[in-house]
């Protein structure tokens, strides 16, 4: 066997093979926990938010005139969209998945200031609202007109109307021992104000991405009498590109005693909200791939130097009849086993590594499957770096045995 000879010449001239060793280790804790960041964000971005993003687009509505009247506004509005050729639907809401800015309050199975609220965020819906984002009721029913109020932020009255929809992990997280079995109960907001839960949604994501309880959703049938509101619109599916200018022009078009502005698809919101966590991606990728690169170019200057160094030596080798495919053995196998030391040890700095930014950042333990890969990635790399100075070594003519070095 060549191992033994190969590793007490390794010893011989340990400090370059042990910086190459050490390079490869670094690299490889890096590719793993950069792989595991990559895998954590790629997660978030594809969590579903519940709504039919490919068909559903919002706008704001801002009246500026003096007498510019809030509720005949938002009905003439609701009217002229729900009938517009193209649109399946349409509500005035506070707020979307993934917007960025929104509105939660706290909910109570019992009474009390002092009992343990669970928070949720908040939209405002009328009867459309359930068919307008595309939720799916697994449970209950959905608001009724009748059930449906206009809350005036000046005005006074009633806060909250006494009827709800909560999604499915809202559900869990206020009824853990019964979670399929929420309709017909009753919660409290504000401390000690009743609210009966009439429906549950499969899912419906909150307008904070990085929110922990982003699934804590609550819809309310409340109209806000306010000079600025957001529509939703959903259209048919295939319409929704061709619709929005059309529908912004008529809204414009239709008072001029308001600025219709800030139109945009679900669909950009989804992008606009995860842009930082895509272009973290690419630049992990990008950091890996240089990383892995420089690692190589490092394995081949130490082979080449190696092959240049001990070229008489692989002359006699061959004079005493060494053939080509034993000096091209030899030279992978030398860089088989620093590699070895590289990912093995890489491998511990990145276990130790993962377990401080689980327990620091809260990120998910890598998989299992992701170590061995990159070992396996940063060993294939190794060998095929040392393979070009690894053939020219075969080159060497055993006449270069007899030359002086």
């Amino acid at each position: 066997m060549e191992i033994g000879p190969i590793w007490r010449a390794m010893l011989r001239n340990k400090t370059s093979y042990l910086l190459i060793a050490l390079q490869i280790a670094f690299t490889m804790a890096i590719m793993v926990n950069a792989i595991a960041i990559i895998q954590e964000r790629s997660r978030m971005m594809a969590r579903p938010s519940g709504v039919d993003e490919d068909n559903i687009f919002y706008l704001s509505s801002v009246g500026f005139a003096p007498d510019f009247n809030p509720r005949a506004a938002i009905e003439q509005d609701l009217d002229a969209l729900r009938s517009f050729p193209g649109v399946a639907n349409a509500i005035v809401t506070n707020s979307v998945p993934l917007q960025g800015g929104g509105w939660s309050q706290g909910l109570r199975r019992e009474p009390g200031e002092d009992i343990e609220s669970t928070d949720v965020a908040l939209y405002f819906v009328d009867e459309h609202g359930v068919d307008t984002f595309g939720v799916n009721l697994t449970a209950g029913r959905n608001f009724t007109p009748a059930e449906v109020m206009w809350f005036d932020p000046e005005g006074g009255g009633p806060h909250w109307p006494d009827k709800i929809i909560l999604t499915q992990a809202m559900a869990e997280a206020l009824f853990p021992e019964s979670p399929h079995d929420v309709v017909g109960k009753t919660v409290y907001i504000e401390n000690d104000l009743p609210i009966t839960v009439i429906g549950i949604m499969e899912r419906m994501q909150a307008p904070w991405k990085s929110w922990t309880q982003l699934e804590n959703v609550m819809l309310v049938p409340m109209k806000r009498l306010q000079t600025g509101v957001r529509y939703v619109i959903r259209t048919e599916p295939g319409y929704r590109d061709e619709i929005m200018p059309q529908v912004e022009k008529m809204l414009a078009e239709s008072n001029r005693g308001r600025i219709v502005r800030s139109m945009m698809t679900m669909t950009d919101t989804r992008q606009r909200s995860y842009l930082a966590d895509a272009a973290m991606i690419k630049l992990l990728v990008f950091v890996v791939s240089i990383l892995t690169a420089i690692t190589g170019l490092g394995i081949v200057g130490l082979a080449s130097f190696s092959v240049a160094r001990r070229s008489k030596q692989i002359g006699t080798r061959r004079a005493l009849g060494a053939t080509r495919a034993a000096i091209l053995r030899y030279f992978m196998l030398e860089n088989f086993m620093v590699s070895g030391v590289g990912v093995i040890s890489g491998a511990l700095i990145a276990v130790a590594m993962n377990i401080w930014m689980v327990q620091a950042l809260d990120l998910t333990p890598i998989a299992w499957y992701v170590i061995p890969l990159a070992m396996l990635i940063l060993w294939l790399v190794g060998q095929l770096a040392v393979l070009g100075p690894a053939r020219r070594a075969t080159l060497v003519s055993p006449a270069v045995a007899t030359r002086a070095i």
